[in-house]
């Protein structure tokens, strides 16, 4: 398995083949690569395929988030995820906050994360 710590060069045309096994959508190519270009990206990557991807969203000094912790199925529960975890820790300029999927809360406390501030949305108006 090799890691990334701010995979720079991660596209757009790789990154949403990924995401589509895990969160499917119709995401738009150059949308996607400008949010990409925005985000501090940690990639774990099997024989050059993505299998992982932890990004962070920081103004680097006050505030940072993951904005999300993806994981290919079939490579979950190989320690991916907490590698990709243990990374963002040892890489954020800033403390992360972060909101988690139910039902994936002991994943996150196993990796050392304390329960925080309860998380809230404001969801876009259409």
């Amino acid at each position: 398995m090799e890691y990334k710590v701010n995979d720079t060069e991660l596209a757009a045309s790789v990154f949403l083949p990924f995401v589509n096994q895990i969160w499917q959508g119709d995401y738009d190519m150059e949308r996607t690569q400008t949010a990409l270009s925005k985000t501090v990206n940690i990639t774990a990557y099997d024989n050059e395929i993505l299998v992982g991807c932890l990004r962070i969203l920081t103004d680097g000094y006050f505030f940072g988030t993951i904005t999300e912790l993806l994981v290919l199925p079939e490579y979950q529960r190989q320690g991916v995820g907490s590698k990709l975890l243990e990374l963002a820790k040892e890489n954020t300029p800033t403390m992360l906050y972060f909101g988690a999927q139910p039902g994936v809360e002991r994943f996150y406390e196993k990796n050392g994360c304390q329960k925080s501030l309860q998380s809230y949305m404001i969801d876009k108006a259409k």
